[in-house]
């Protein structure tokens, strides 16, 4: 028998490339609701009551919203996609690869929050470096960030792409969140294990899919004897085996002039880096990765299909 699939928002740029994702799959069976239906809470209900898996692509109040309509419902399994319960305890948090034992969380639990784009990219370098013991307690952990514009879901795209908007934004490069006070900064500080919150500087740039996280650090403040070879043997350690997330080799990484934040648009993986200089005291840490998908759209059918293979 197919699983059926409700995704709640499915008319929303993280639903829609979630829908993309699935086209021609025979496993599923996707349950959807008309556009101009989408208000229509008692059909909204009844769906989200009727699949196997309900993919939440909403903003955080109307997540919240979805899972209360589920509310004695045990047979629905959820991935909700908004930012509502990334730091519950009560929900698997759904980066598969984060640690060995997340898949298996994932794949056993009712409830998974799907990762943001942006805490992808900065725990995917962060958190096995504080499980080996290289990131010290107390250190100031500074992430730096670009993201395509999709990001910003409709509204930005259509100030970026609509010459008719009457809101438009012409920058071609543009820092926000600038009070440092991100809605993603305690899904990093929970998951990537920190001790302290680490400074978040989020920014856009003119175009629609690929991201860019960097976490520069200081050798002299890490673990005593780190060096860029014993960081990159860390994240390498921690990422062997896996196809999702893979670690580029330094003898690659050492020839590159560029890094292209467009280069994984359109796929669901994620590749990390580590620069710097071999005698240096310096390294920068960088996650390439595409916003909508290892980063949304991506994760959440990889989670489906996790829910899917228990």
């Amino acid at each position: 028998m197919k699983a059926k699939i409700f995704i709640d928002g499915e008319h929303g740029t993280t639903g829609l490339q979630i829908r993309t994702r699935m086209a021609g799959r025979r496993d599923v069976e996707l349950l959807s609701i008309p556009e101009a239906e989408r208000r229509n809470a008692a059909m909204r209900e009844d769906l989200l009551n009727s699949a196997d898996i309900a993919i939440l692509c909403l903003p955080d109040d109307a997540s919240k919203e979805a899972v209360r309509m589920l509310e004695g419902n045990n047979k629905v399994r959820i991935i909700d996609t908004s930012t509502a319960y990334r730091v519950d305890p009560n929900w698997a948090y759904g980066f598969a690869e984060m640690d060995k034992e997340q898949g298996a969380k994932i794949r056993d639990t009712r409830l998974v929050a799907n990762p943001g784009c942006y805490p992808t990219g900065a725990i995917g370098l962060i958190r096995p470096l504080r499980a080996a013991g290289i990131l010290p307690d107390g250190y100031p952990v500074s992430i730096n960030a670009v993201s395509g514009y999709s990001g910003g879901g409709k509204q930005m795209i259509a100030q970026i792409e609509d010459p008719e908007n009457p809101d438009p934004i012409t920058a071609p490069h543009f820092l926000y969140g600038l009070p440092l006070k991100h809605k993603h900064v305690p899904e990093m500080t929970v998951h990537g294990r920190l001790d302290r919150a680490p400074l978040f500087s989020p920014s856009v740039g003119k175009f629609a899919q690929g991201m860019i996280v960097q976490v520069p650090l200081h050798l002299e403040d890490l673990q005593t004897g780190s060096t860029l070879e014993s960081i990159h043997a860390a994240l390498s350690a921690h990422y062997a085996g896996l196809d999702i997330v893979t670690v580029v080799p330094l003898s690659e990484s050492t020839g590159l002039a560029r890094i292209d934040a467009t280069e994984l648009a359109g796929k669901d993986t994620m590749k990390l880096f580590v620069f710097g200089t071999p005698s240096g005291s310096h390294v920068n840490l960088v996650a390439l990765l595409d916003n909508l998908g290892k980063g949304a759209s991506g994760a959440a059918v990889q989670n489906m299909d996790l829910m899917l293979s228990a």
